[in-house]
């Protein structure tokens, strides 16, 4: 297997016990493990819009989570070509593994719990004095302790400091938010989770200046810039595709929402400003799209655009002399990421802030709340006036009985809500409060 220049032993040193030798590399064990774990087949039965198994033809987390890795390859293939400007700061012997990158892009949406964004905010919101929710501090979690367990001990993947680096899109911790940023809904990592971010960065003391603000979250390596624009990618295109194939978008809600938006348009400033020919010709190109019935190809042409609007510079901070991960960042042409913004508002805005989804949202804190009291009040606080009921699985219940904390507690009963797929808590949630459903072959 060629060496490959641009990693060293720095970035495969692993969160954990260390690993045994193996014929594959470093990162292709990162993406081997991910792929067989049980935590990655249960993204095919998660909420990416719309709720699984609605329909057959949209994506989920897992087909998602699919697409990503997909255009992080390309991305770091590109970057590699003749044809990128930036290809000189590349050799054949140093390049940005496409393994990891892979890996990284499979596992940034691990932690997301079932309904989607809505089932996220109802766990952001029970969890607010408890530590905090956040999906991507949870796969964090998953990677580093809990994504192969057992019974009796709970241990995660052994991550190389690459990829553990690599999914960590914010690094900033709950408690470090103050003032009027103090309990924030999302983009932290837990606080016990210091340990994993004091491990990517080798201990080193993190300058004042990242600290202020949101600096720290935008500090990322080269690889995690990549998953995160593959993301955007993938999502502010499919998005549309999928609202359209499910009858949200259709040509007379997208001209009243132009229009409607219009004075939003016309406020924004500075590079990422859309100008009003662009937004008319994304505008025209997506109905011309719908009525031809070609909207999936044209998109799918649209991902080679935002792939080849990438490039990559020379940076310097207090790891770029440490990791090449961190000697180099990715930039993205402005007019991509500013076209990426409209389809992604385009969306939010009318499937998103639909009735429909809405209904979802309702859903998500009823069944949520629901199951978290159900837990809560047998197995942290039971009444004294009963005896407590088992109402979890037996795998969930020893690690909230093994917790010594309340704190912990909760963390491990988010863990059991955050881990189930969208099917897995409608059947738990009808089997506690439905009088007419149930199995006892079903709890799991």
């Amino acid at each position: 297997m060629k060496h490959n220049r641009f990693y060293s032993d720095f970035d495969t040193q692993t969160l954990g016990e260390p690993r045994k030798k193996d014929y594959r590399s470093a990162f292709q064990v990162d993406r081997d493990r991910l792929i067989h774990s049980h935590a990655f087949r249960k993204l095919q039965s998660k909420t990416q819009v719309f709720l699984s198994g609605e329909y057959d033809f949209y994506r989920t987390r897992l087909t998602h989570s699919m697409e990503v890795a997909q255009i992080g390859r390309s991305i770091c293939h590109y970057l590699a070509s003749a044809e990128c400007p930036s290809r000189a700061l590349l050799a054949p012997d140093f390049y940005i593994d496409d393994d990891l990158v892979e890996a990284i892009c499979l596992a940034h949406d691990l932690g997301h719990p079932p309904f989607g964004h809505s089932g996220e905010r109802t766990l952001q919101e029970i969890m607010r004095d408890h530590g905090g929710f956040e999906g991507n501090a949870q796969t964090l979690r998953l990677l580093g302790e809990t994504i192969f367990e057992s019974e009796t001990a709970v241990r995660g993947m052994q991550p190389t400091r690459a990829l553990t680096d690599g999914v960590l899109k914010y690094k900033k911790l709950y408690r470090e938010f103050t003032g009027s940023e103090a309990k924030p809904t999302n983009h932290f990592l837990y606080d016990y989770q210091e340990k994993q971010r004091s491990f990517v960065f080798a201990n080193r003391k993190i300058p004042g200046e990242l600290h202020d603000g949101l600096a720290l979250n935008a500090f990322k390596s080269v690889e995690c810039q990549i998953m995160d624009w593959a993301d955007d990618a993938a999502y502010s295109l499919n998005d549309i595709v999928d609202g359209v194939k499910a009858g949200f978008l259709t040509i007379e809600r997208i001209e009243a929402w132009a229009e409607k938006t219009e004075s939003h348009w016309n406020a924004q400033t500075g590079p990422l400003k859309l100008s009003a020919k662009a937004r008319g010709d994304c505008l025209r190109k997506l109905i011309d799209g719908i009525r031809a019935d070609k909207l999936e190809r044209m998109f799918a042409a649209k991902i080679g655009t935002f792939v080849r609007a990438t490039r990559l510079k020379e940076r310097s901070n207090f790891m770029s002399t440490l990791t090449n991960r961190y000697r180099f960042e990715l930039t993205i042409a402005p007019a991509a990421v500013a076209e990426a913004e409209f389809y992604k508002k385009m969306a939010n805005d009318i499937i998103f802030e639909s009735p429909q989804l809405q209904q979802i949202e309702y859903k998500a804190r009823r069944v949520l709340h629901t199951l978290w009291e159900a837990a809560w009040e047998n197995y942290v606080e039971p009444p004294q006036a009963r005896r407590a009921i088992k109402v979890i699985p037996i795998r969930a219940a020893h690690q909230i009985n093994e917790a010594k904390t309340r704190e912990g507690k909760a963390r491990c009963i988010c863990d059991w809500l955050a881990g189930l797929t969208d099917g897995m808590i409608v059947r738990t949630y009808r089997r506690l409060v439905d009088p007419e459903f149930g199995s006892i072959r079903d709890l799991s």
